[in-house]
């Protein structure tokens, strides 16, 4: 028997709109109640609509996931400027201090991005790994994209480099956000958020002189 929710939002005959509706309520539901929460019911619910639709639109929860993941690939470029601004960006190692800059800012502002880093630490289900392998892809290209012709110094690793970079900097953003604290050094006020910056962007000159 077709399983339907009570009370449905009616619904509009826009397929286009329903599905961003769909979508809409699987990314906040997953914000919320994280993997376990996030099922068919749940999100049919939420989005107001026959969960058969979510089966006709996405072909179900795997589709629906890939699509979430796909959408945070292109997080960092959505987030943060092509024009990445602020400061002389002569060599590469200027660019990934700036970027490094921006993704902590951006990172800050946005709890499910926050959630499916955390995930990625503590979960190995094939949800969380599609996520995150989509997610992976994501700052790969971005990092690519902003660099242009600007090249790393002969000897330097750059990608073990960056990976190393951007691990510290959501360790940090992730620790001071749900502990008040990252590494045990507090983190309370914009000035306390500006001497973390600093201290990435620190990191990133000394990788790349």
């Amino acid at each position: 028997m077709l399983d339907t929710v009570t009370n449905p939002i009616p619904l509009t005959r826009d397929r286009s709109a329903t599905e961003r509706r769909i979508f809409e309520a699987a990314r906040s539901l997953l914000a919320e109640a994280g993997f376990q929460g996030f099922g068919v019911n749940a999100i049919a619910r939420r989005a107001g609509c026959d969960k058969q639709l979510i089966y006709r639109y996405y072909g179900g929860m795997d589709g629906l996931i890939d699509a979430i993941g796909e959408d945070l690939s292109s997080w960092v470029e959505a987030h943060v400027p092509d024009d990445p601004g602020g400061r002389f960006i002569l060599t590469y190692g200027d660019l990934i201090e700036r970027l490094l800059e921006l993704y902590m800012r951006a990172l800050r502002e946005d709890h499910l991005m926050r959630r499916v880093i955390a995930w990625e630490i503590s979960e190995s289900t094939p949800q969380v790994r599609r996520v995150a392998e989509a997610r992976a892809r994501g700052l790969s290209a971005w990092i690519e994209k902003m660099r242009g012709s600007l090249t790393p110094p002969k000897g330097v690793d750059a990608i073990a480099t960056n990976a190393a970079l951007m691990g510290a900097a959501q360790q940090i953003v992730l620790s001071a956000i749900m502990n008040g604290f990252a590494c045990g050094i507090p983190v309370k006020t914009e000035k306390d958020w500006a001497k973390l910056e600093a201290a990435v962007c620190r990191l990133a000159h000394n990788a790349y002189i």
